[in-house]
């Protein structure tokens, strides 16, 4: 790619990631171009599609995120690595509103620009669950799907802005409810009654 191609591309990218964080995944692809200042026609030639605008956008985070579950395997016990894995995860995906939604479509579309990703980046997530599992720390009745919709099923919370405020204690509990002994957190310290204390 040409130095002035790659330009115009990064430059659309940081414009649709700052669009997204604001409107959520179903900004239109007009208001990107728009605010990018070049014609719808220029951002599709780029981005034929949203998913693979959103691909492109969210392809490093992937990568990180499944590259800090192998990290984790080998440095954390095998609880501690899939709780801050599904953290990292949980966090990251409430950066982009809405993107969850994509990420479960993608999931079972072959076709869709955000299949590859997001199967590595579930298998990512189960590889910590099977070892937690073996170890006696997580409940052997789940896998990696299961673990892949509760990270969007916490997103999702994030996202309501009633819920946000709660985000955090609920992620504590279905923490301790994969996990075969429940964690002691400073969240639940922070929520536990007064006279308990």
């Amino acid at each position: 790619m040409r130095a002035d191609a790659r330009k115009n591309r990064d430059h659309l990218l940081a414009v649709a990631g700052t669009a997204i964080t604001e409107q959520g995944v179903d900004v239109s692809l007009r208001d990107i171009a728009r605010r990018a200042d070049v014609g719808l026609a220029t951002l599709l030639r780029h981005f034929p599609t949203r998913e693979a605008l959103l691909d492109a956008l969210l392809r490093t985070s992937f990568d990180e995120l499944t590259a800090k579950a192998g990290e984790l395997q080998t440095s954390s016990s095998p609880e501690d690595a899939l709780v801050s894995w599904l953290r990292d995860c949980v966090a990251w995906t409430t950066e982009y509103r809405g993107v969850t939604v994509l990420m479960a479509a993608a999931i079972e579309d072959t076709e869709s620009a955000l299949h590859a990703s997001c199967v590595t980046l579930r298998a990512a997530g189960a590889r910590l669950l099977t070892r937690a599992q073996a170890a006696g720390m997580a409940r052997s009745d789940i896998d990696g799907a299961d673990l892949f919709a509760l990270v969007a099923m916490l997103a999702w919370l994030g996202d309501q802005p009633s819920l946000a405020p709660r985000a955090d204690r609920l992620f504590e509990v279905v923490a301790n409810a994969i996990l075969t002994t429940a964690r002691s957190s400073d969240a639940e310290e922070e929520h536990r009654p007064r006279a308990c204390r």
